[in-house]
């Protein structure tokens, strides 16, 4: 067989890559991202989904391998990188890939730790297992195109291919395993976007099963197991089976010069990812003010089109599908100044302001936005008020994203609210301070111990 396959490039590329070969920048922004992960992964672990699946997992049993976020206990490595996927998925605040649509650490994250605590790997393999995994994630999100959003969560098919990348690492696969276990993950991508619109509980068995499906994959792959070498591009491969607009070179083109993970965001805001560039429009618009419904005469919300397809229909029925209605978000932006955790509840879904403001708000696409897609994520808004003012801002980088980032201490502070019922406050800096230092670390089962 030619070793010319993509799953063989990708595989001959990141298994030379060494803990030296990141720069110390690189390297800095890998230890946000798995601290920014873990406030996720704490935030999420007593939801109605997650304590369904730790019901499962608890009763399924297993070697105590890796850790389970969100009860603490020891599980075999599959389960809790399930458990660890689903629970940093849940709350909405887990980071965003733009171009590539895809929400990393929620699928990746999980399969490098459970893996490297398996294996008991140092901190430097942990980080050059989650460098590995970010970028064949983000790399055949670009590569498979914005058509495969359509129907395909980018997050649950490219980031199995990213999972299995970064267990690949922390497990030390060779390239034949490596590209094996590229082969294996593929064929078990999948997560389809019709559960948003009734509201089910998929999409955070999405990222814990692309997790647990990378994971498997290398495990799999390490005792010899084979996996299709041309499961991207072949003629009933990855691309061509999920993508009308698929571009291969991209997935391989300037390995070891170009880190698409650099460009990664942070979410500073708590609901969906398309409706942030809104939300950050509104307030800006607002000048720093909140607004109440009988100060609005009218509001006018210009978007990508792609946010509208996605999100057009979804009505604010529960707290969850709340964080993916955009006049829901855009209204509790002017009437609060900022959208948290706490602002989706089933109080806030009746709340009369909200109600009032949502009714004036009008989401339309625009050409010129859309073009920009999905390369920034733009959005305009207008708000007419009853006094006769015209306030209107437009935004292109919401707060988090590269271009705006969050500061390595807004990250801290973003860790510590959301795990602030979850861990006491010494659990919490001890947490920080192992991941600021991870570099240091002897055995990954330090991390969470």
């Amino acid at each position: 067989m030619s070793g010319e396959t993509l799953a063989n490039r990708l595989a001959k590329h990141f298994c030379s890559v060494t803990f030296n070969d990141l720069s110390a920048d690189h390297v800095a922004k890998m230890k946000l991202f798995i601290l920014d992960w873990l406030g996720s992964a704490y935030a999420g672990k007593d939801l109605p989904p997650i304590r369904m699946m730790r019901k499962v997992a608890a009763s399924l049993g297993g070697a105590p391998e890796a850790t389970s976020i969100p009860d603490g206990a020891r599980t075999n490595c599959l389960l809790a990188s399930l458990l660890n996927g689903a629970s940093s998925h849940i709350v909405e605040m887990d980071d965003l890939h733009r171009e590539s649509i895809l929400h990393p650490a929620a699928a990746i994250l999980p399969a490098a730790l459970a893996a490297g605590e398996r294996e008991g790997v140092a901190g430097k393999d942990l980080i050059v297992a989650t460098s590995a995994g970010y970028e064949v994630g983000i790399r055949l999100g670009l590569a498979v195109g914005p058509s495969h959003y359509r129907f395909w969560h980018t997050t649950s098919t490219c980031g199995t291919f990213g999972a299995a990348a970064a267990a690949a690492k922390a497990l030390r696969l060779n390239e034949d395993q490596f590209a094996w276990a590229m082969g294996s993950a593929g064929t078990q991508a999948a997560g389809l976007w019709e559960f948003l619109g009734e509201s089910a509980m998929s999409k955070q068995l999405h990222a814990g099963k692309a997790a647990m499906n990378g994971l498997l994959a290398a495990l799999l792959a390490k005792e010899g197991f084979t996996g299709a070498r041309r499961i991207l591009e072949g003629e009933k491969g990855f691309f061509r089976a999920t993508s009308q607009d698929f571009n291969e070179s991209v997935c391989i083109a300037d390995l070891g010069k170009v880190f698409h993970s650099e460009r990664n965001s942070l979410k500073y805001h708590a609901s969906c990812g398309h409706t942030h560039s809104a939300i950050d429009a509104a307030i800006l618009a607002a000048g720093g003010r909140t607004l109440k419904p009988d100060e609005v005469e009218a509001v006018v919300l210009h978007i990508y089109q792609a946010a509208i397809d996605l999100l057009g229909n979804i009505e604010p029925k529960t707290p969850y599908l709340a964080k993916f209605n955009l006049p829901f978000c855009v209204a509790t932006a002017l009437r609060y100044g900022r959208v948290q955790p706490g602002d989706f509840t089933q109080e806030r879904i009746v709340d009369k302001d909200l109600l009032q403001l949502m009714t004036k708000i009008r989401v339309a696409g625009d050409p010129d936005l859309t073009g920009a897609y999905p390369r920034k994520w733009p959005a305009r808004v207008t708000i007419a008020l009853k006094d006769g003012r015209r306030l209107a801002a437009a935004n292109e980088y919401p707060k988090g994203d590269p271009e705006n980032p969050l500061s390595e201490r807004e990250v801290i502070e973003k860790f510590k609210g959301l795990t602030g019922e979850m861990l006491s406050p010494a659990r919490a800096e001890a947490i920080i301070e192992r991941v600021l230092g991870l570099e240091s670390m002897g055995n990954v089962n330090e991390l969470l111990k």
